[in-house]
């Protein structure tokens, strides 16, 4: 289980999502204090969330690399999800993020969400863009103009340049 994690690059969504959030919950929710509703309402934004970052992790292995630095796709992944947004496996961590601060009603666990999601989004801009525009040229480029960064499209992004 350690060698699959550690080669399909799980490490750092396990960790985000499920190890810290776990030892926040434990240190600071009071378990009287849960709601019913709001568990229902954090599973419906974490589960989806969970259901992204599984699909897109499938097609990185599809296309012969994993979401861990050390092991990236081959080629441009612009299939399924990545046809309408380009950064959809982080925001699936996102709303696993912010569908567990929901279901545990905690500010603790809203401030790693918030502190997460603003450490996350700079390294993309500003580190892992650079690293692909240099990468894959002129093809990402065009995926660039055509794909928002966060907010999806409304209809699939086509493309022959790409992996598909």
């Amino acid at each position: 289980m350690r060698s699959f994690l550690f080669r399909r690059g799980f490490i750092l969504p396990v960790m985000v999502t499920g190890v810290v959030p776990l030892v926040l919950a434990v240190l600071t929710v009071a378990p009287n204090t849960l709601a019913v509703p709001m568990i229902v309402a954090g599973a419906l934004i974490f589960a989806p969330g969970l259901a992204l970052l599984m699909v897109t992790t499938g097609l990185f292995a599809r296309h012969h690399g994993s979401l861990a630095p050390w092991n990236p796709p081959a080629a441009l992944v612009v299939v399924g999800p990545y046809r309408y947004c380009r950064n959809p496996m982080i925001s699936g961590v996102y709303a696993m993020l912010l569908g567990e601060a929901v279901a545990l009603q905690s500010p603790w666990l809203a401030v790693w969400a918030l502190a997460f999601v603003i450490g996350m989004s700079s390294h993309i801009v500003l580190h892992e863009e650079p690293m692909l525009r240099k990468r894959f040229g002129e093809s990402y480029a065009t995926y660039c103009k055509h794909v928002p960064r966060w907010f999806p499209r409304l209809t699939p992004y086509e493309s022959t340049a790409a992996a598909g």
